[in-house]
């Protein structure tokens, strides 16, 4: 125990003598150089920081880490500071690097690695505390919308440090709000965004969400889905029939309506008359038996909820009876190919036929109007001998195969 003492008391008297030495060196101002370096860190509250002093080239003189209030918080490889959150990584003649755990805000500030040449050379490692902030907060309204309506949400982020940044996400659309920054008596800094836009029925049911995005923290968000009461959207559906209206025959129609509110009921009319006397309402249908010409005319279904009323119409138009029967009819033209197809391949075949059949008779054609010409001694008595053969009517003959 007594060595241990006295090996304490020796570094600490040594501590004295060195600090001595720097308060006298202390006129000579310190340099920054270029041998000794450094890094800024940092790093978000309750972790861990690391500091390094480097040294390119050292000629044995002595490396220290000073906080930002210039204490020594390690000379070489001891630590006079009493903190033990301080702790030795690595130490040799070109680097002495320490560790910080459990950052607060008080360790901000300028921490120097000094070497102590003549005069000092020195590099400073700025430490930065990030802070994240609390849970993201979005407040809008908790009643129903009414689409066309103006509608306004907030998004805060609490003390952080640095202050954070929001964005607003409304489904897959990001849309822009308006931020406000403010400074807390704790140096602390909380960010409001404000957000405000018309609502219409594709709102409905859609997500509005707050993203705020900081140094310290990923894919924070908070979100709220919209309510949106929108009036009916109206269609009317022709059941029967699917072609013309003719007189004589049955027209049945149907009115679909979607809102919200779902409208409860719907109502059915004819624009500037009264609806046929033996028309058929049920619910959302209108059924009218044989159509004439006096029903004519534009049918309206009209639904309504409590946000508004929307209307369809059909425009009725009855025509004869024998109405459409005159049209031509529809042309399959794959069969009409598939006949041409065959006349051309049954020509194609009698053609073939015919053309084999004159190159085997080729020689059959022949004709005796100059028979006897070829037995004749010369060439007068054959003309003459040809001439003469008209006289008989058996020898002009001609065959034809």
């Amino acid at each position: 125990m007594a060595n241990t003492g006295s090996g304490s008391l020796a570094t600490i008297l040594f501590l004295f003598v060195f600090q001595a030495a720097l308060l006298k060196g202390a006129a000579q101002e310190p340099v920054v150089s270029q041998n000794l370096v450094t890094d800024n860190v940092s790093v978000v509250e309750g972790d861990m920081a690391i500091i390094s002093c480097r040294v390119k080239n050292n000629d044995d003189s002595v490396i220290q880490l000073l906080n930002p209030n210039r204490q020594t918080i390690y000379f070489r490889d001891m630590r006079p500071l009493k903190d033990a959150r301080f702790q030795l990584v690595n130490f040799s003649d070109n680097e002495l690097r320490v560790s910080l755990s459990n950052v607060s805000l008080s360790d901000e500030g300028r921490y120097v690695c000094q070497l102590y040449t003549d005069p000092p050379q020195e590099a400073y490692a700025d430490i930065t505390v990030l802070i994240p902030p609390g849970n993201p907060i979005i407040e809008g309204p908790d009643e129903v919308l009414s689409e066309g309506n103006m509608t306004e949400m907030t998004c805060t982020a609490m003390s952080s440090k640095p202050p954070a940044t929001i964005k607003w996400l409304k489904g897959d659309k990001e849309i822009p709000g308006k931020p406000k920054v403010e400074l807390t008596y704790d140096k602390m800094y909380t960010v409001t965004s404000k957000l405000t836009f018309t609502v219409n029925k594709e709102d409905d049911g859609v997500p509005v969400v707050c993203i705020v995005d900081h140094p310290a923290v990923k894919d924070f968000q908070a979100q709220k889905y919209l309510e949106v009461q929108y009036k009916p959207e109206v269609r009317i559906v022709v059941e029967f029939p699917q072609g013309l209206t003719r007189e004589g025959e049955n027209l049945e129609l149907t009115c679909q309506a979607k809102g919200k509110p779902q409208p409860q009921r719907v109502n059915w009319m004819k624009v500037d008359d009264d609806v046929p006397s033996h028309a058929v309402i049920t619910g959302s249908d209108l059924y009218i038996e044989n159509l004439n010409k006096s029903y004519n005319g534009t049918y309206r279904c009209v639904a309504s909820n409590a946000v508004g009323e929307s209307y369809d119409d059909y425009i009725l138009y009855v025509y004869d009876s024998r109405a459409g029967e005159g049209a031509p009819r529809t042309v399959d033209h794959a069969v009409i190919g598939g006949v041409v197809a065959v006349v051309v391949f049954a020509m194609l075949c009698l053609l073939i036929v015919l053309g084999r059949y004159f190159a085997r008779h080729k020689g059959t054609y022949f004709t005796h109007e100059a028979k006897g010409a070829d037995d004749a001694a010369d060439a007068d008595t054959a003309i003459i001998n040809a001439e003469g053969g008209h006289t008989n009517s058996d020898e002009k003959k001609e065959y034809y195969i």
